[in-house]
């Protein structure tokens, strides 16, 4: 059965439908690549500017006299090493927690089908419909009796119960065939072993997912680490770029928040086929 498009094959034949049809194509283009790098270029070369200049009514769309001072200045001033630092440890750790415990809970779901195994997922599954507002004080309470405020594990341990990237892992892992992991059995592997040697390098693709979520949503997270960490020397880059803004000049602020994107973007860019390559496999079961 042919499939119908909106140019026909003998349109795009013709050497001015094939002229038209690219000139339409490259245009459509071409207006995206601009819709979505404009706001990055506008960013980042408005950390170039003067402070005069940044301020100007019409803005100018190319800075008058190109500098580096913003981010330099950005760079000391706010002392972007250590908030940077910060914002490693914190997410790193998140990371791991994350990535061991929700890696555990659900294999054991998936595969050593515990007893009422399926009210567990559902209980689990029940916190997404709980808006993330609403668990704020209480984990804070909690947080503040066991006196992990000013502690990275206050980022950590509340970073461990993630529904959604277990579920995500769960669903991953029902599709392994089974006659893999009945042969891992045959061969004499435990179910430690058949994890570590069978499941975990067949699922690379949503392990990196995951990995990419746990870490996105710690380095992007404001209201949690503002209320744990009071120490400023302490704080992640996205609390500390609100609470030292107020005296600084606003191109130095924009290189701030410049530095502060690069990892992320650069994370997104290098692992961008991934997001998708393992949503889709754990969504599916085939």
């Amino acid at each position: 059965m042919s499939t119908r498009t909106l140019v026909s094959p003998a349109t795009l034949a013709r050497p001015r439908g094939r002229a038209a049809y690219w000139t339409v194509f490259g245009g459509v283009l071409l207006l995206f690549v601009v819709a979505f790098l404009f706001p990055v270029y506008w960013m980042v070369s408005g950390a170039m500017k003067s402070p005069d200049e940044v301020a100007r009514t019409p803005p100018t769309l190319v800075p008058e006299k190109w500098s580096l001072t913003g981010y330099t200045d950005a760079w000391e001033l706010m002392d972007l090493p250590t908030h940077l630092w910060n914002t490693v440890v914190q997410a790193a750790g998140a990371w791991i927690f994350q990535l061991v415990l929700c890696t555990a809970a659900a294999y054991a779901l998936s595969r050593l089908k515990p007893v009422f195994g399926k009210v567990i997922l559902g209980g689990i599954l029940a916190t997404l419909m709980v808006p993330a507002q609403a668990l704020v004080v209480p984990k804070y309470l909690t947080v503040a009796d066991l006196g992990l405020l000013n502690d990275p594990l206050a980022i950590w341990l509340p970073a461990v119960a993630n529904a959604f990237n277990l579920y995500l892992l769960k669903r991953f892992f029902d599709q392994i065939p089974r006659d893999v992991l009945e042969a891992a059995e045959i061969d004499g592997a435990g179910k430690l072993r058949t994890l570590w040697s069978i499941v975990l390098p067949m699922s690379r693709p949503v392990l990196g997912v995951v990995s990419i979520f746990a870490l996105v949503a710690v380095w992007q997270d404001f209201l949690w680490p503002l209320m744990v960490f009071s120490d400023t020397e302490k704080q992640p880059i996205s609390v500390a770029l609100v609470q030292l803004s107020q005296n600084i000049q606003l191109t130095v602020l924009i290189a701030a928040m410049v530095i502060a994107s690069i990892p992320m973007v650069a994370m997104f860019l290098i692992f961008q086929r991934h997001i998708i390559a393992g949503i889709s496999a754990g969504s599916t079961k085939g």
